[in-house]
């Protein structure tokens, strides 16, 4: 899969967003080493704090269901019904997740700015990461 049609999955995921709240609509499109596509949108609670990522919705979906082979995500995110036409980026919550599984200096992140496509390894978001190789 392309790293365009891997954004147009990102699309797809960011229409099941809720966002009651911040009217700001992420989707996130996680591929695995195998080609599968995890889906993920962004949900927000009322309290704030039990909020979710995109990115860590596609994450956690995958995981739990005993996935954790993964070559690179997609994300694209704007306000409700407006055209994408801002980078949306990881937050560090994410980045952290991002993280914990996947090779750093192979992991691929895929934004889009509603012109054009930026390509970023994860390593390049959170330099000196923390990870389980830390822990050892």
């Amino acid at each position: 899969m392309t790293d365009l049609e891997l954004l147009e999955e990102a699309k797809k995921a960011r229409k099941m967003a809720y966002v009651p709240y911040s009217k700001y609509k992420v989707g996130a499109a996680l591929m695995t080493k195998s080609g599968k596509v995890i889906h993920g949108c962004n949900i927000e609670n009322a309290a704030y704090t039990p909020c979710n990522c995109a990115e860590r919705t596609a994450f956690f979906k995958a995981v739990s269901e005993g996935i954790y082979d993964f070559c690179k995500i997609a994300v694209v995110g704007g306000f409700e019904e407006a055209d994408i036409d801002a980078l949306c980026t990881p937050c560090g919550v994410c980045r952290q997740v991002m993280q914990e599984f996947c090779n750093s200096k192979e992991f691929e992140i895929i934004m889009y700015d509603g012109a054009k496509v930026k390509t970023m390894k994860l390593e390049e978001l959170l330099p000196f990461g923390f990870g389980p190789d830390n822990l050892k």
